[in-house]
């Protein structure tokens, strides 16, 4: 083991770990808003969407009872020989049911698929979530204590020698800090 420690800047610790209190600091903002996005889509998804789908088939299918209607209608009128308008409106009629069917089976679907897509990554945030809010503040408070110990360092007579009676573990350091380069 060396005889002395070789430390050429005390501010670099200190700089370090205002940096890692701002990384923590963005990084829980960011997690947070991932999080957040996970629950908006969920509800888009199962409330929104759903709602609209299922308000448009019923709109639809009222549009295509009516189109139906009137083309009983015309065909019962003799007065009407040519019957193609109601035909047109009722095969538009169809296609937007169809349609807003279609749209409900792929909301539904992504609803099911969101879910067992978005576990794993909500539980790999989950954990990333452990880290920000368990390891970082105890890697923080840990370089805090290794900067006091530091700064006890550079204070003069801080140091003891190993067998003196109130550090017996300590190691031998040299009572100054050394010179930083230039």
């Amino acid at each position: 083991m060396a005889d002395q420690a070789k430390i050429t800047s005390f501010d670099a610790l200190e700089i370090f770990r205002t940096h890692l209190i701002l990384f923590l600091n963005k990084a829980h903002t960011s997690v947070d808003e991932v999080g957040d996005e996970i629950r908006r889509t969920r509800g888009w998804l199962q409330n929104d969407q759903r709602l609209h789908w299922e308000a448009e088939g019923r709109r639809r299918h009222r549009t295509l009872d009516q189109a139906e209607q009137e083309l009983l209608n015309a065909k019962l009128s003799s007065l009407r020989d040519n019957l193609s308008m109601e035909l047109m409106a009722v095969r538009r009629a169809k296609h937007a049911v169809a349609e807003a069917e279609e749209k409900l089976q792929n909301v539904k679907r992504w609803t099911r698929n969101y879910e067992f897509r978005m576990a794993p990554l909500a539980k790999k945030l989950e954990s990333l979530r452990g880290l920000l809010d368990h390891r970082l503040p105890k890697a923080v408070s840990s370089l805090l204590q290794i900067q006091k110990a530091l700064d006890a360092y550079r204070e003069p007579g801080a140091l003891r020698e190993v067998g003196s009676p109130d550090a017996p573990n300590a190691e031998r350091l040299p009572a100054t800090p050394p010179n930083p380069p230039p």
